[in-house]
């Protein structure tokens, strides 16, 4: 089986990667041999942001904000009617895409070229990147 890893966070080249995968999905004899593997990674806080809140209310902020990212992902993958996995993570997002690709023992990664970083009018992102230089299979960028 195919398995292959989607990071999301809502931008338009994350969905346009959803597109791409829906549709190379399409062209497979058995469509349900490829597994695909949703991940959206949040940012940790520092310890002077968190004071306020308890582990609870973290967990469930954290939740609120990958469910909000992945909605769009996770709705169109629905209507396809494509089994998918998801994933949520926090840390660094290069790093974290890159260690669950390999715990996963995933075939590929298909990403955006941009997320929804400040700086998106930049060629390509700088989790792109990063993503490229750490990954040991092969990735796939969505403009």
């Amino acid at each position: 089986m195919k398995s292959v890893l989607l990071p999301v966070d809502g931008s338009p080249c994350a969905l346009r990667a959803v597109e791409l995968i829906l549709a190379k999905r399409a062209r497979y004899s058995r469509p349900e041999e490829l597994a695909i593997h949703l991940v959206n990674v949040q940012l940790p806080f520092t310890v002077e942001d968190i004071r306020w809140a308890s582990k609870e209310q973290l967990h469930e902020y954290y939740r609120s904000l990958s469910e909000r990212d992945t909605k769009s992902a996770r709705e169109m993958l629905d209507r396809a009617g494509v089994p998918y996995t998801c994933h949520e993570l926090i840390g660094d997002a290069a790093e974290e895409i890159v260690a669950l690709a390999t715990e996963l023992h995933n075939d590929q990664i298909v990403m955006g070229t941009h997320g929804r970083g400040a700086l998106q009018g930049l060629l390509m992102g700088s989790t792109t990147t990063k993503v490229i230089h750490l990954a040991k299979v092969p990735v796939l960028l969505v403009k």
